[in-house]
């Protein structure tokens, strides 16, 4: 151990690396406002002498569109008082990117934060969204530097993949994810219930974020994924939970067993054809959903692995088939504006920084981080995926977005 007497009398330089624990908290439930509430009051832990705080954040597309949600948890805050203090009203917000793109609405919820008196040991639970959990999460994470985030994602994308992650942002400069934080959550409940009532349209988006995962670190999770996706589509509940159980779990693995949760290192194999979907999701002013710009580019960086690093035919003909299958659009008019396009790859770099580094695929379960790419080759992946859009898709609904 060093003490002050073993150190040099002139210490001009030290470096000391330490790590910091976290705990991730991912739970897994079928109803957890009416039928599994002690789930939930299991993460609130008491502060000390005092009952800890727990302000409700919710999405208000989502309260339209599930009709008792507000109840069940006006209730649970009732039928627990005696276990916390909730103060104030059900937070709403705005759901969908709208949140995200008004930096002004962060100043509204940080003063909603301050009015009920919220300390790093009380509780905003956010119940939404990816977007929603997103722009929650970045309040929580700057306010008092840390305030204990609860997320219970609304969506199949958010409970796949981005609501078990440790990022929080909002856009800014028509860039996506530009102010942001990396802050572990406190916990993230996946409740199917909350899924029931979600468009066929966002509930198919979400396994573009499966496939992704999928193609990165599970072939036998690929397989499930083509083979029932045609029953996923169809939103076949025994056959999708498994699935987005499966894909949580690959996300939260990488982010607290990878050796890189908060990207200091050059690669982010999580955003394996994301490079594009970003770019894409501006380009298009947001009429593109996240997952469905993600469809797009995992089949545009999975052809151009075929095209230049080596993964099987075989295997890239699967992804697209399997993308097409699930309902995901493979082609967008914005796709092919490939000087606007192609700034995503300088956008990308530098929301890692240092120099780029993109992830492609030498085979399912095969990825490597390669620092060029090469035009000529992508705009040949991009025209032939948007050929295979336009021959095998059956309807101009499931294949493409104008």
């Amino acid at each position: 151990m060093t003490t002050l007497q073993s150190l040099p009398h002139d210490v001009r330089s030290l470096d000391v690396p330490f790590a910091v624990p976290f705990t991730h908290r991912l739970r897994f439930t079928d109803d957890i406002l009416r039928a599994e509430p002690e789930v939930l009051l299991d993460l609130i832990e008491p502060s000390g002498s005092q009952q800890p705080r727990v302000q409700f954040w919710v999405d208000a597309c989502v309260a339209d569109s599930i009709p008792w949600l507000v109840e069940s948890i006006e209730n649970f805050r009732a039928a627990h008082s005696d276990r916390f203090h909730s103060p104030g009203n059900i937070q709403m917000v705005t759901g969908g990117e709208a949140i995200k793109n008004d930096v002004h609405v962060l100043e509204c919820m940080l003063k909603c934060i301050n009015a009920a008196d919220l300390d790093r040991r009380s509780y905003m639970v956010v119940i939404g969204g990816g977007a929603v959990l997103d722009a929650v999460g970045f309040a929580a994470a700057i306010a008092h530097r840390g305030i204990r985030l609860i997320r219970l994602p609304t969506t199949t994308l958010a409970q796949a993949d981005s609501g078990v992650g440790v990022k929080n942002s909002v856009n800014l400069f028509q860039k996506k994810n530009w102010v942001g934080s990396f802050a572990v959550p406190w916990a993230v409940i996946n409740d199917t219930a909350l899924l029931a009532t979600l468009p066929d349209r966002d509930f198919v988006c979400g396994f573009s974020e499966a496939v992704k995962v999928s193609l990165l670190k599970d072939r036998q999770l690929f397989e499930m994924l083509c083979d029932n996706a045609d029953a996923i589509r169809q939103r076949d509940m025994s056959v999708a939970s498994p699935i987005i159980q499966r894909s949580a779990v690959h996300h939260l693995q990488h982010i607290t067993r990878g050796g890189d949760p908060f990207e200091a290192l050059e690669a982010r194999p999580l955003d394996y054809g994301h490079w594009s979907a970003h770019k894409l999701e501006v380009m298009t002013n947001f009429e593109l959903r996240h997952g469905e710009a993600v469809g797009i580019g995992v089949a545009v960086d999975t052809v151009y692995s075929s095209l230049v690093h080596g993964l099987p035919q075989r295997d890239c003909d699967r992804v697209l088939q399997c993308l097409a299958a699930l309902g995901l659009p493979l082609d967008h008019s914005s796709l092919h504006d490939t000087g606007l396009l192609f700034d995503g790859l300088e956008e990308f770099r530098q929301h890692l920084g240092g120099r780029l580094t993109v992830t492609m695929l030498k085979g399912v379960g095969h990825a490597i981080d390669v620092h060029e790419i090469d035009a000529v080759r992508m705009r040949e992946a991009i025209e032939t995926v948007a050929v295979f859009a336009k021959e095998h898709c059956r309807s101009r609904e499931c294949c493409t977005a104008t």
